[in-house]
């Protein structure tokens, strides 16, 4: 680890971050099959801890029975849902963003330790995508996998506790506010991720590591 640097440990979210955005991928779902703009935020956010959403994001749901919950959600407010055909659309949509993946490695062999913390669910074609993911990590957290999920405290701290090292140094990314705030409310130091390519520089400038084309040495 660079010797300037206050950090020990990274996490980052996947989906947004490390992966594309589902957001495009459910405003697609929801033109592609005539729901109203925003419908599916709704239902997440109506439905909070204990909705079919939270539910499959902390395995208390398989893909089956989220797919029947979730569309009873959507049909108690006028228009049911084809949630198995929902989640089709957000895995096809979120590949990995290069640039990002590429920075992992170079973290890593700065010396920091790397950790991916990320809101998910199982399904068998995702969990080869996430399997070929997890090696880039240093550990690992998938929500349905511990029964918890962002923002719910306990699984910041326990990805604190699998990197063996304190919130205060750490650094946090995510593409949601939600999931950022209980992260700095232990001590971590937050970017939230819009423009890859400027969270990047901000993490940069954080730890000191070469992360953009830019800042990294030209090959001789």
């Amino acid at each position: 680890m660079p010797a300037e640097s206050e950090f020990q440990a990274v996490i980052f979210d996947l989906g947004g971050v490390v992966l594309g955005s589902p957001l495009p991928a459910i405003a697609a779902f929801e033109a592609d099959t005539g729901l109203p703009r925003r419908f599916i935020a709704r239902l997440v956010i109506d439905g909070g801890h204990d909705g079919p959403w939270a539910c499959l994001e902390r395995g208390e749901l398989d893909a089956v029975g989220f797919a029947d919950a979730f569309s009873r959600q959507g049909t108690a407010l006028g228009h049911p849902v084809d949630a198995a055909s929902l989640l089709e659309y957000i895995e096809a949509a979120t590949a990995p963003r290069p640039a990002m993946v590429t920075a992992l490695g170079q973290l890593r062999r700065a010396g920091l330790r790397v950790a991916a913390l990320t809101n998910a669910w199982d399904m068998p074609h995702r969990k080869e995508r996430m399997d070929r993911l997890r090696g880039e990590f240093d550990c690992f957290v998938e929500s349905f996998r511990v029964g918890m999920r962002k923002p719910e405290p306990r699984i910041y701290t326990l990805a604190c506790r699998e990197l063996r090292v304190a919130p205060g140094a750490t650094i946090f990314l995510d593409d949601l506010g939600s999931n950022l705030k209980p992260a700095r409310a232990m001590g971590m130091t937050t970017v939230k991720v819009g423009i890859a390519r400027q969270a990047l520089a901000a993490l940069e400038r954080l730890t000191r590591v070469p992360l953009s084309a830019e800042s990294r040495p030209a090959l001789r």
